[in-house]
Order: C-alpha cells, then sequence, then structure tokens
C-alpha cells in the first residue's frame, strides 16, 4: 500500500465509522481477538503485512516519538532464528547462560494475579491433555514459543534502552493496533514474551544494535481451527471488578 492508497483507505474508513453499524465491526475485531497457538502454513502476502503496520502505526504515543522497530521475519530467516533458540534450549548449560533484560511478570505472584495466572496455565495444558506430571509434554508445548506456534510469519519487536517507561506504554497501544488490525483482515495473532528470555540469540539472528531491546515477539498467520491448542477461552473480569463509575 502506497502512502497516496493508505490516506484514501483512511479517508474510506473515517466515512465507514459514519455508518450505523460502525461499532459492530470494530467490535467484531476487538471481541475476536485471541492468542491463537497453531496456525496453517499458508502464506501472508508481504503487501498485507505491510498494510496491518501502515494502519497501526497510526497509535498514539508521547510527543509523537514512535518507539516501535519492528523485524518480519518469514521463511529460512524465521525458521534459522527459531532453530537457533531451541539449540540453546536444548543445552543446559548454555541455557543457563540465558535471562531477560526486562522482568514482565512480577518476581512474588499474589493474588487475584496468581490465580488469573495458573487458571491460563492449567486451561490450556487441560484443553491439550496435558497433567501436571507430563513434564516432557508441557516442555515440548512450551518449546512451540520459539516456532511462533508454525505461524507462517513471526515478528520481533524492539525499543530504543534509553527511552523510558512512557514509551514502553505507547509500545503496547501499537502492539494492540497490529492484532486488531490483523483480525479485521481474516488473520491472527499471539503475542509472545517468551522471545525476550532469548534477546542475545535473536540479536545476533537478525543482526539488530546493541542499543534495542527486545520488547517481545508475535506470531502472525491463519488459524488452524482443527487444532485443539485453539479451543482455550479464557475469562474476562466483569466491569464491576475494574471500573468505579464516579459522578
Amino acid at each position: 500500500m502506497t502512502e497516496a492508497n493508505h490516506l484514501q483507505f483512511r479517508a474510506d474508513y473515517d466515512a465507514l465509522l459514519q455508518r450505523p453499524d460502525a461499532s459492530a465491526i470494530v467490535d467484531a475485531a476487538l471481541l475476536s481477538r485471541r492468542s491463537i497457538r497453531a496456525f496453517l502454513p499458508t502464506p501472508v502476502p508481504q503487501a498485507t503485512i505491510e498494510d496491518i503496520l501502515l494502519a497501526s502505526r497510526q497509535a498514539p504515543s508521547g510527543t509523537n516519538l514512535q518507539p516501535w522497530k519492528v523485524y518480519v521475519t518469514t521463511g529460512a530467516v524465521r525458521e534459522r532464528l527459531s532453530q537457533a533458540i531451541l539449540d540453546v534450549c536444548n543445552d543446559p548449560e548454555v541455557l543457563a547462560t540465558h535471562k531477560e533484560e526486562h522482568s514482565y511478570y512480577p518476581d512474588d505472584w499474589f493474588s487475584p494475579y496468581l490465580e488469573r495466572r495458573r487458571k491460563v496455565g492449567f486451561g490450556l495444558y487441560g484443553v491439550l491433555g496435558l497433567t501436571r506430571e507430563n513434564r516432557a509434554g508441557m516442555r515440548a508445548q512450551s518449546l512451540r514459543n520459539y516456532r511462533f506456534f508454525d505461524a507462517p510469519v513471526g515478528m520481533i519487536f524492539t525499543i530504543s534502552r534509553k527511552l523510558n517507561i512512557g514509551s514502553w506504554l505507547d509500545y503496547g497501544m501499537f502492539l494492540e493496533n497490529i492484532m486488531i488490525a490483523a483480525r479485521a483482515r481474516g488473520l491472527d495473532t499471539c503475542p509472545q514474551a517468551a522471545f525476550t528470555h532469548f534477546h542475545r540469540v535473536v540479536r545476533e539472528q537478525l543482526g539488530i544494535d546493541e542499543q534495542e531491546m527486545v520488547v517481545c515477539g508475535m506470531a502472525l498467520g491463519y488459524a488452524d481451527a482443527s487444532k485443539v491448542d485453539n479451543s482455550l477461552q479464557t475469562e474476562r473480569m466483569p466491569l464491576e471488578e475494574f471500573v468505579r463509575f464516579m459522578a
């Protein structure tokens, strides 16, 4: 999509939002977004990926810093990245030398977040038929992260290590835009913090500058509806648990 076409797209979309059913169109993309863990091998055209990223760059950011950088991997590059990480995972001595540069999760879990984390974890392993005793099966499922769950497109997102927490907050809106823009085109995603553990491998494989920190990865493709992996439905809190109306 050229810049001129993108401007026309935005104008057409602004007109779309004036329609009586506009909220239903937007809500459909929002409400159908899920983290997909089994993808079809169907390729995603580069033009479609470009359209998604062009739309997503409209995310707001403080003083328009636009702190995001995206590395889109497909084909042999995606496979090399995946295999390089799996090679580390299969070497306990080397694996012990790798750790995250930033903490995504709390050091000490507490209620109600601990219960929510356990529920989604047990729910996923439950639909897969994996028990706590099946350590090998659980590990194999965890390692599928690094193959982007077989999605044809694997994206890596980075940010300048000189930027502060505000830019990280902005980054979340950009990532959300990508996931919603993908849904609007019939595609699915899975955002993946797992890649931050292997930022050194990612940096080496993709030639990423030392001044960039790995924020996360993301699988992009078409969901494989035949796989039980995608049957998990996570719950959301009712409004009264997180909203206070004050007048």
